[in-house]
């Protein structure tokens, strides 16, 4: 797979020169992870995404757990949170935090195993790739988010 022009307007992944076999973005937050992997497309990240999953992390500390942000969703006021009215990307928001809910998935350890063990991977992805937009470029960047090296 060849690094594409998405890849490189990532963020710079890790301080270190040498390779890791991990690399993360730093949330310790499931809801952060969802937020960031939602509004990232075609957005640029240090102007639009970062401040907003800054604000989720700092505004809803309970959202670092997939049931403490879902109790958080219920309340309707994401969109004040992260400063973004588009249904579409809120909706996001909500089907991949039930991916989440389904796969039994709390906490971003949980996370990061289910994604590095083969055979779990395959099912979380699949249905992770079943929320809209959730395409193979979107499924290596939760990766990325997730502090799971894809290899490439």
């Amino acid at each position: 797979m060849t690094i594409d022009d998405d890849s490189a307007r990532l963020p710079h992944l890790t301080d270190t020169h040498d390779t890791p076999t991990e690399i993360s973005r730093g949330w310790d937050s499931i809801g952060a992870i969802i937020v960031d992997a939602s509004l990232q497309r075609r957005q640029n990240y240090e102007a639009t995404v970062k401040p907003r999953v800054e604000a989720l992390v700092a505004s809803w500390p309970d959202a670092n757990t997939t049931s403490g942000f879902r109790n958080r969703l219920s309340t309707g006021s994401l969109s004040q949170i992260i400063m973004w009215p588009s249904p579409g990307r809120l909706g996001q928001i909500e089907d991949l935090t039930a991916v989440l809910e389904d796969q039994g998935i709390e906490t971003v350890e949980e996370l990061r195993a289910r994604l590095s063990d083969p055979a779990a991977r395959d099912v979380l992805r699949e249905a992770l790739a079943g929320v809209r937009h959730m395409g193979p470029k979107a499924l290596e960047y939760f990766d990325l988010l997730s502090g799971v090296s894809t290899g490439r």
